[in-house]
């Protein structure tokens, strides 16, 4: 769903014999009305899958239709088993098989898409049955754009049915399309480095096969929820927010004055609501905004985790995460544990690595809200703020870009403060020097390239063509700049869908260009304890 849009409560309306979900009869009636708003202007969806680019299953290169086509008959019993692997473990490859009641299981799920109903499936993994389990389509643009018959991303409730019932110690899998990204990798790849300096959701790879067929392979995230912070913080307790995607920039941690109700609307609670947690947020947003800078780490540090914020700012902007903090406010994970202190988890990370892409405030691409004349801002280093062939959103994006708005107060105060400057630049070249470094970063795509390879030339449900995920991966020595929306070989139907026209580097080439340019960047300072202008209220 966007980002303003509210789930459609069907549950309890249908749940006729009090089960907490809905059976068939119950779903068939709620489709019924959900299919009939549909038809009649009201919030049902316009036709299964929604509307893809350019109309319904989208367009590829030269406006030819994106089509999904049957993907290859796959048994339970004969793929690779991994019962020894963790869930998320990298390295290897595992198979998820879903088998739902109806044929028409695509259908059924994109008329409760937006609502609270799952369709129940069965799902088998490394040999083993997990009955009703729950499923629904997830995601916004990874959605919307993408047609009927292609791959969209998928929520899966492994308790739908049995409350106590897991896989693998997990009850939710977020398992996703990897939409805009031919690569398949930037959600993993971030997660692997960020994880090495602050708690992050792991990320790999599964390939989903439904009814029998396969839909080619799809990135796995592990959801930010209890499980994740017993892993991470050593508790279950404690107050989740999550700051959902909002192209609007208005959940970046500034103040919005004592009605908590604003601060309702813009951060999602997924814990118990209590009114404590949501003064504590209230009070740091204050603190975050209004304290004088030659006192702000002190008044922060009991209730923010200072180290890993600078981290997380320093992995947004080296990255590139072109739905970050640094440009839209929003798309992050917010914890407050049980002492008090607030922490930032990274989240929805799969437009990384790339000069291009990202939706700034206002609805438009790279300009800030307060930008004159709606011009692309200046960064000290002669870039802008908008696209590669401007400069700023390419591989010269400022490490202090946006550091006059007020919006998001971790960079135009936090990185004011000369200690916490300094050290947040520190962090930025040691992700330059460490994590893009040929060596490192060049053997992690190998590894994913050689492990994916084989099922993404099968897959039969992309958006994207196979020749886009090899020109994307290619080692350092090959072509540096790889197209997104290639022209499909003769041999091979079209497959891909468009991209915005764009050319981006490759992965490898994005490593050694951005480090390039990171590790010889000289903060040029500005006085760091100039006082940001207050915004009106």
């Amino acid at each position: 769903m966007g980002p303003s849009a509210v789930e459609r409560k069907l549950v309890k309306q249908f749940d006729k014999d009090k089960s907490g979900r809905l059976e068939t009869a119950e779903r068939k009636a709620a489709r019924e009305l959900m299919e009939k708003d549909g038809a009649t202007g009201g919030r049902g969806q316009r036709g299964p899958g929604g509307r893809g680019p350019g109309g319904p299953g989208g367009r590829g290169p030269g406006g030819t239709p994106v089509v999904g086509r049957p993907g290859e008959k796959l048994d339970p019993l004969k793929v690779t088993h991994f019962p020894s692997q963790t869930l998320y473990d990298p390295t290897v490859l595992r198979t998820f098989f879903f088998e739902f009641e109806a044929a028409d299981w695509e259908k059924e799920l994109a008329a409760f898409y937006g609502t609270d109903v799952e369709v129940p499936a069965k799902l088998t993994v490394d040999g083993k049955e997990y009955p009703g389990v729950g499923v629904s389509f997830r995601g916004a643009s990874s959605y919307f754009t993408v047609g009927e018959g292609l791959k969209k991303s998928l929520n899966v409730s492994v308790d739908h049915v049995n409350k106590e019932q897991r896989l693998a110690g997990s009850k939710t899998l977020n398992l996703l399309n990897a939409h805009g990204d031919p690569s398949y990798l930037s959600t993993a790849l971030y997660s692997e480095i960020a994880r090495e300096h602050l708690s992050a959701p792991k990320a790999n790879m599964v390939e989903v096969v439904i009814n029998g067929e396969s839909w080619g392979v799809f990135v796995s995230a592990q959801q930010f929820n209890r499980e994740f912070l017993q892993e991470n913080y050593g508790t279950t307790e404690g107050a989740r927010w999550k700051v959902k995607g909002s192209p609007g920039g208005q959940s970046g941690l500034d103040y919005a004055g004592e009605d908590l109700a604003v601060y309702k609307q813009r951060y999602q609670i997924r814990s118990e609501d209590k009114k404590e947690d949501w003064e504590a947020l209230k009070k740091l947003c204050r603190t975050l905004s209004e304290i004088p800078l030659d006192k702000l780490e002190a008044e922060l540090r009991p209730m923010f985790d200072v180290d890993a914020a600078l981290w997380f700012l320093a992995l947004d902007v080296v990255l590139i995460n072109s739905d970050g903090y640094w440009i839209r406010a929003s798309d992050y994970n917010l914890y407050r544990d049980p002492k008090g202190v607030f922490h930032l988890v990274p989240h929805d990370m799969n437009e990384s690595f790339s000069p291009s892409g990202g939706m700034g405030p206002r609805g438009q691409r790279g300009q800030r809200p307060n930008d004159p004349q709606g011009q692309p801002p200046t960064d000290p280093q002669g870039g802008t703020a908008r696209g590669a062939a401007a400069g700023g959103r390419g591989m010269t994006l400022d490490p202090f870009t946006g550091m006059d708005d007020v919006k998001k107060p971790l960079r135009s105060r936090l990185l004011r403060v000369p200690k916490l400057r300094a050290q947040y630049l520190r962090n930025v070249q040691t992700l330059a020097s460490d994590a893009l470094g040929a060596e490192k970063f060049g053997a992690s795509v190998a590894r994913y390239r050689a492990l994916l390879e084989k099922r993404i030339a099968a897959d039969t449900r992309t958006e994207t063509s196979y020749e886009s995920f090899l020109d994307m991966t290619a080692p350092a020595s090959a072509a540096q700049v790889a197209p997104t929306t290639p022209t499909p070989s003769a041999n091979e139907p079209p497959n891909s869908a468009p991209l915005g026209g764009r050319q981006r580097p490759s992965l490898n080439a994005f490593a050694t260009q951005r480090r390039e340019y990171l590790m010889a960047y000289k903060d040029a300072g500005a006085d760091p304890l100039t006082p940001v202008p207050n915004r009106g209220r």
